[in-house]
């Protein structure tokens, strides 16, 4: 596990929003884990801690879009589809979190009168939330790219092998 992230530009209506997502991935279960719908995870060796292990996710999702709070919570849920893509059951005992906020309306701290709130119509959040689930698998997936072999209190947890990562995904024609 470890911290990742990705983000993406989603054009919608003609303006260009950014969305980021941040990860801490410390979830799953190797046997699960799963790219581009390539059972990954049952081409390394099993790992020791793997049936034990008790982990979270947590993902934060950031985008410029003006949005309201219930569009946010849409597309934190998003997040968890992301999630499930790349094995994420949401065991029991897993502490998976996911909060998206947006910053696209803008009010003074000293206003005196009301502030009126913009957002996106809601048929034109599909663009987002498809930009939240690729983003979301590529931030995860990056922190697994980069984490590396650590020892800890329950035992070692070894690093993704990259090169098996990519045999994997080459067997299934999933590298491009």
């Amino acid at each position: 596990g470890g911290i990742g992230t990705s983000s993406r530009v989603a054009q919608i209506q003609g303006t260009p929003y950014t969305l980021g997502v941040l990860t801490q991935s410390n979830y799953g279960r190797q046997k699960h884990f799963t790219v581009k719908g390539v059972p990954v995870g049952n081409y390394f060796a099993e790992s020791a801690l793997d049936e034990t292990a008790r982990g979270s996710i947590i993902i934060i999702v950031a985008t410029d879009a003006s949005l309201l709070p219930t569009q946010c919570r849409r597309l934190a849920q998003r997040a968890g589809v992301g999630l499930a893509k790349m094995g994420g059951h949401g065991e029991n005992g897993s502490g998976d979190l996911f909060l998206a906020f947006a910053t696209g309306n803008h009010f003074p701290n000293d206003a005196q009168q009301p502030s009126a709130l913009t957002m996106l119509p809601h048929d034109q959040m599909n663009i987002l939330f498809d930009a939240t689930i690729e983003a979301v698998q590529e931030a995860i997936l990056n922190a697994l790219c980069a984490a590396e072999t650590m020892t800890g209190l329950h035992g070692t947890a070894q690093a993704l092998p990259l090169d098996g990562l990519v045999e994997a995904l080459a067997r299934y024609n999933r590298l491009a």
